[in-house]
């Protein structure tokens, strides 16, 4: 008995000793407070710099090499779009299945888990703007639309469904919504936000975050701040005084943050008041995190934190960028490349970024680690991904969430609902048929065409459909690298120099496969100067047709064209973006020999080589077409559509392309005319708004669009949107908003 005793003495004494090694932050009954300064303490510098620096992956298993240290966590099966080095796109793995996905994020987090020093588990973080932005998943009306059902029950609903989405596929954190206020709808990225109102802006971002904070996937509400500016250039110098802010641009954020429950946010490109968004520390730390008692973390939006160097110029180099932005109050670095890390570890390394500092920031994403359970349960079943795999449910929202988005703008002579005695619908315009979904958009789960819902919904109706003109009308392109070569192989040989004059020798030589660049926030290479730098492209040209062939140059600043050292293109300074092209004979795959100069000595660049061999600019031919079937026809819809986005603000308001004309010649018919526009911002319409009987603005109504826009046209349902942004007369007016003082 006595042996039994001791016997079982000892092992009470393992157990407890056993316990006893078990480190505090890996103990679920403590408190996370506890459980983060544990792990904290048992940190090296190192492992708490790379909790503070997100990046995007394509790989499928991490390399122990680089990843020993842990890192915050990733944008899986996404990599940087390297093309001009903008980087601030990222290109997304075609083809992989809601579970590849979540099998993928699994195995990368067993990596962290199970193989580095302290286990910390990663963050999968991805986009859901208006639906998950990946294969399979649902795509719903683009924001703008969204706000204008004015419905924030239905809001709720749809972001119940993205998060359910999301969720399945074992992503935790989204980068969404944007409550940007669209002060001004010549910026391209109107289309993303919720409008020009703050209260509705407020209402339906809460909406939108309180559906997935419920489920414990973390809201990133973007871009802060304010990254509209004077003509509603995107990302560009605000200077608004704290009133203003507070009235108007800071409450869509602060209802995120305290009705929400958002438990992170994003900084924008653009400075306020003269210092960046990213390393404002009026912004970040008094009001954000002082004022407004914010627990979370703020993360930069991709590659914000060194646009303090090429941007704003008020950062020496990337380490100074970085230290800015952190002492700050930034606590996550964004970056498109882990080779970026270098850039900015320095600070954290050698006490230029205090002990203090950095333990908050780090602090701020493992409480939300915690809070999210990764070290209780980093794995995700696949039982909800096979659960929600055919069902139809996402779709009727998206549908309902279409039908109530909407706005009926003219309505002359009740034409419609369209009469049920028409025999015959004329349907023009290449967006009836292309189902374009808005930025930030995922391929959808079967899109269902504007074409498509009125032939299934007319089913008893002859349709007839012509292409029209579109939205551009394409009188050059940029020429592809099968036409381009340089010693036999395919594309260019570029030289980079370090100076605006071509001087010296070299510090880059390359092969370019084609010239269609943009750089922005990074140079053409870590070796090439940002915004002080000159280029050579030469090789040979060939044609695939003989002729006179108008070519030249698009872009910025200076450029040069030789062909046969002769010079075609000459524009040899510092100006704004134009399109310069001149005539030469070509004789069909006789090679040439090519020589391109450029030089850019601040700010962004632009450069494409571009021609017209090989285009076809018939758009007046699709005009005939449209007219054709139009007098053929009892009623015609054309449906027109504009161009916007990151990268694409908008000088002017008017229909892109020849589209006013296609509008007016099928108008001339004496038919009567319906207008569908689809697009994310407002458009003028005084060239043709007269002539037309109905307007419908549709937006980007998601894959459900063309039934829900068929419901409206034939009566089935009324149209209930209402204008979230002002439409203007005309450009001269703008900005203008709904909500100005009194003057």
């Amino acid at each position: 008995m006595r042996l039994v005793s001791i016997f079982l003495f000892v092992i009470f004494l393992f157990v407890k000793t056993s316990a006893q090694k078990v480190p505090d932050y890996k103990n679920p009954k403590l408190p996370i407070e506890q459980r983060v300064n544990d792990l904290l303490s048992r940190m090296t510098p190192k492992e708490k710099f790379w909790q503070l620096f997100m990046i995007p992956s394509d790989f499928d298993q991490p390399d122990s090499a680089k990843y020993k240290n842990g890192i915050f966590g990733f944008q899986v099966s996404t990599n940087s779009n390297n093309n001009g080095a903008a980087q601030q796109l990222l290109n997304y793995k075609s083809g992989e299945s809601g579970l590849q996905l979540l099998r993928k994020i699994n195995s990368i987090q067993k990596y962290f888990v199970e193989q580095t020093r302290l286990g910390i588990p990663i963050i999968a973080f991805d986009e859901a703007l208006h639906g998950l932005v990946r294969e399979g998943a649902t795509a719903f009306p683009q924001s703008i639309a969204l706000a204008a059902t004015f419905d924030t029950a239905l809001m709720k609903s749809m972001a119940t469904a993205i998060a359910t989405e999301t969720k399945a596929r074992g992503i935790k954190q989204i980068l969404s919504p944007v409550v940007n206020i669209a002060s001004d709808v010549r910026w391209g990225r109107t289309e993303e936000t919720y409008g020009e109102d703050p209260f509705l802006s407020s209402e339906m971002g809460v909406a939108y975050v309180s559906a997935f904070e419920k489920m414990n996937i973390i809201t990133t509400p973007k871009h802060f701040l304010a990254n509209v500016g004077d003509g509603g250039r995107d990302s560009y110098p605000i200077h608004f005084n704290e009133r203003l802010l507070e009235e108007i641009y800071f409450p869509p954020f602060k209802s995120c943050f305290q009705r929400g429950g958002s438990r992170s946010v994003m900084t924008s490109y653009n400075s306020l008041d003269g210092t960046a968004s990213t390393s404002n520390p009026w912004l970040l730390t008094k009001k954000l995190k002082g004022d407004w008692k914010f627990s979370g973390f703020a993360i930069s939006d991709a590659g914000a934190v060194g646009g303090t160097i090429v941007l704003h110029h008020t950062a020496k180099d990337y380490p100074e960028s970085g230290e800015q932005a952190i002492n700050a109050g930034l606590d996550v670095i964004f970056q498109t490349q882990y080779d970026h890390y270098k850039l900015f570890i320095p600070p954290f390394l050698n006490g230029k970024i205090s002990k203090e500092r950095i333990d908050d920031a780090v602090g701020r994403v493992l409480k939300a680690k915690f809070e999210l359970g990764l070290f209780e349960q980093p794995y995700v079943s696949d039982d909800l991904i096979q659960k929600i795999s055919g069902d139809k449910s996402a779709k009727n929202v998206a549908r309902q969430a279409a039908i109530e988005s909407i706005v009926l703008l003219k309505n002359d002579k009740n034409i419609l609902p369209l009469r049920n005695d028409l025999n015959s619908i004329a349907v023009i315009g290449a967006d009836a048929s292309e189902g374009r979904l808005g930025g930030y958009s995922g391929n959808g789960n079967g899109v269902v065409t504007i074409l498509e819902g009125i032939k299934k919904r007319g089913v008893n109706k002859k349709i007839n459909y012509a292409v029209g003109c579109g939205r551009k009308s394409e009188e050059w392109k940029v020429v592809d690298s099968k036409f381009l070569s340089h010693d036999g192989r395919p594309g260019l040989q570029a030289e980079y120099f370090n100076n605006v004059s071509l001087q010296g020798n070299p510090e880059l030589i390359r092969i370019d496969e084609q010239i269609n660049f943009h750089w922005t926030l990074y140079s053409p290479d870590p070796k090439i100067n940002n915004g002080f730098y000159s280029v050579r492209w030469r090789g040979k040209i060939k044609s695939s047709q003989s002729g006179k062939i108008k070519i030249g140059l698009e872009g910025n600043d200076g450029f040069r064209l030789y062909i046969n050292d002769q010079l075609i293109v000459d524009q040899w300074s510092k100006q704004s973006y134009r399109s310069k092209l001149a005539d030469f004979y070509f004789e069909k795959d006789k090679l040439y020999d090519l020589r391109v100069e450029f030089y850019q000595p601040v700010g962004n660049a632009h450069i494409k080589l571009v021609w017209n061999a090989e285009v076809e600019n018939d758009w007046q031919k699709k005009i005939e077409e449209a007219v054709s079937i139009t007098k053929s026809s009892d009623v015609a819809i054309v449906v027109c559509g504009i161009q916007e986005g990151e990268f694409q603000d908008r000088a002017m308001l008017t229909l892109p392309g020849h589209q006013e004309e296609m509008i007016n010649a099928v108008a001339a018919t004496g038919k009567p005319v319906i207008i569908l526009l689809v697009g994310g911002s407002a458009v003028v319409m005084n060239n043709w708004m007269d002539n037309v009987d109905g307007i419908l603005d549709v937006w980007y109504p998601g894959e459900e669009g063309g039934n829900a826009v068929a419901s409206i046209l034939f009566g089935d349902e009324n149209p209930s949107g209402r204008l979230p942004i002002t439409f203007p007369v005309s450009e001269a007016q703008l900005p203008l908003v709904y909500n100005h003082k009194p003057t």
